[in-house]
């Protein structure tokens, strides 16, 4: 039993280590969806706004 028991930790050891992730990447990946969202919002943030007020307006005129 003990001896099963070491065998199971140390493959989960084995596998918590390999499942550690490239921290780098990770960074890279939310820099790059930062930059990305920040330039779609510049782009279409105008639109948006007369968006959400044209629809903030015809709801008020609903009432």
């Amino acid at each position: 039993m003990a001896a099963h028991l070491s065998s199971v930790r140390k493959k989960f050891e084995a596998a918590a280590k390999s499942e550690r992730g490239d921290v780098p990447g990770w960074v890279l990946v939310v820099l790059m969806t930062t930059g990305l969202v920040t330039g779609i919002w510049t782009v279409a943030q105008p639109r948006l706004s007369s968006i959400l007020k044209n629809s903030l307006d015809n709801m008020n005129s609903i009432r």
